[in-house]
């Protein structure tokens, strides 16, 4: 049987040749897509839908009829001067196949090529450029007079007024058929080098890098990349690919083998030290730091979502919804901590509840402590212009922020956080007692899926309260953690 690539597989293999082998090939391979990419692809389906209102009157092409018959569907619509648009057009030319997101008829015959994406730019590194050249020559070579190919994007500076999203406003249509006419003499020896690596009996021998991860993380990551020993020289932090290749010329494969003159910059070299002598590291500095928290301490958790189409007015495309919030407060040192926590459960605009029902946890003195202020700080930010009438108490709240990220950058380093300061790295190290193993919700991506179902699926009563359950049960999960690594880091300075 012929081998036949679609455009996804093309794009696949100007990432990497191995990539586009394995998914022809052997997909079986593959890592299985976590509900995280689902949700990415699914966003990108409803961003697709959405542009479709920019050319009304248009027929989808179904393919459940199978390759063949969409082809022949396709044909027939085009045929069909009646028909204004098609959606989701079929064509195969060569070996390559190519479903077009939006073909639109022009006059005399002509059509316009429109790819859909989800992103926010025209990104050249992410192959949108040769996503649509591909699509161009085969459309050309199945004699569609091609007036013009473009590329819709997201307008990230729509602002959405409530009601419907202005889809006129939300999308940038770029048309780039100059640019991809120039690519196709390219993709004349590109096609066929994809070809001949496809008809080979094994994978391509191509080394992983950089594009194992860039634009997206590769499926077949895993098979290129095993799991490298706890003290391999790629967990420094900050550690560059240059600096791990030169060491990797040396023979030097584990940190505890690293040259003492090898340059390393200070916070490398402690982390170095800390891996050879298998103890952490404590700067005499901390203590000081820490004398800087004025009590009550509030210990703060955020948890958003990011939509790529906006759902309530004011908000732009990918700008966060606050939905939960998780505060633990001491009182005063050695009290117990008392837990606080907002979770909004339908799908009606959160956010004034959000901040109004923060501000009153939060009261008007002490320390807030957060991990990664400018994450909270922007959020409370974008709060403070969508509800001016706030912006008083917000600033306050932001005037009081106090981020434990850099302090634990800063002064501590302990061996098992290979390379990373993330709370999901630090908290195991220097608390082994807390853990997010065996949660239902057990990071922030898992807590966006979550509430999305919680709040737009039509669930059982039983399922709405496990999945309730399980979001309050992480966001606390994170600000206690908080709470008790101030206490680890405090251990050696009980007197604060």
């Amino acid at each position: 049987m012929s081998i036949k690539i679609s455009k996804s597989k093309f794009v696949a293999g100007c990432q990497c040749p191995k990539r586009l082998y394995w998914e022809v090939h052997a997909p079986e391979l593959a890592a299985e897509p976590d509900a995280a990419s689902a949700a990415i692809k699914d966003q990108g389906r409803e961003v697709g839908t959405l542009a479709r209102k920019l050319f009304p009157g248009g027929v989808e092409v179904d393919g459940k009829g199978g390759l063949d018959q969409a082809i022949r569907t396709t044909r027939e619509l085009v045929a069909n001067r009646e028909i204004p648009a098609i959606y989701e057009a079929t064509f195969e030319h060569g070996g390559m196949l190519v479903r077009v997101d939006v073909l639109h008829r022009r006059r005399g015959g002509r059509w316009r090529l429109v790819e859909v994406k989800s992103s926010t730019s025209f990104r050249e590194d992410a192959f949108h450029l040769d996503d649509v050249a591909i699509q161009y020559r085969v459309l050309r070579r199945n004699r569609l007079d091609v007036a013009t190919a473009c590329l819709a994007h997201i307008n990230r500076n729509y602002v959405h007024q409530g009601g419907d999203i202005d889809v006129r406003q939300f999308f940038k249509v770029r048309n780039v058929t100059r640019r991809v006419e120039k690519l196709q003499h390219d993709l004349t020896f590109r096609l066929r080098a994809f070809f001949s690596i496809l008809n080979q009996p094994k994978a391509p021998n191509f080394p992983p890098g950089p594009h194992c991860t860039n634009p997206v993380t590769c499926e077949f990551f895993e098979r290129c990349n095993p799991p490298r020993p706890d003290d391999h020289i790629g967990y420094l932090p900050r550690m560059e690919a240059s600096a791990v290749e030169e060491l990797q010329q040396m023979g030097v494969e584990s940190i505890r083998d690293i040259p003492d003159d090898f340059p390393l910059n200070e916070r490398q070299r402690r982390a170095a030290t800390c891996v050879q002598t298998g103890e952490p590291w404590y700067s005499p500095d901390l203590g000081k730091e820490l004398r800087s928290l004025k009590y009550p301490l509030c210990f703060v958790d955020f948890e958003t979502l990011s939509p790529a189409i906006p759902r309530f007015a004011g908000m732009r495309p990918y700008v966060h919804i606050p939905y939960q919030w998780s505060v633990h407060v001491q009182r005063e040192p050695g009290a117990k901590p008392e837990h606080h926590e907002f979770l909004a459960v339908d799908n009606s605009d959160p956010r004034r509840d959000f901040i109004v029902s923060l501000c009153d946890v939060l009261g008007k003195s002490g320390s807030i402590v957060v991990y990664h202020q400018p994450f909270e700080e922007r959020r409370l930010s974008e709060l403070a212009t969508w509800l001016p009438e706030l912006a008083g108490r917000i600033k306050k709240i932001q005037r009081r922020l106090w981020d434990l990220l850099p302090v634990i950058r800063t002064h501590v380093y302990h061996p098992a956080f290979a390379g990373s300061y993330s709370l999901k790295a630090v908290l195991p190290a220097l608390v082994p007692a807390m853990t997010y193993e065996d949660m239902a919700v057990a990071n922030g991506q898992d807590a966006g899926l979550a509430w999305e179902s919680l709040v737009t699926g039509s669930l059982e009563q039983t399922e709405r309260e496990r999945i309730k359950r399980a979001l309050l049960a992480y966001c606390g999960q994170d600000t206690l953690a908080l709470v008790r690594l101030l206490e680890k880091l405090r251990s050696p300075f009980a007197h604060l």
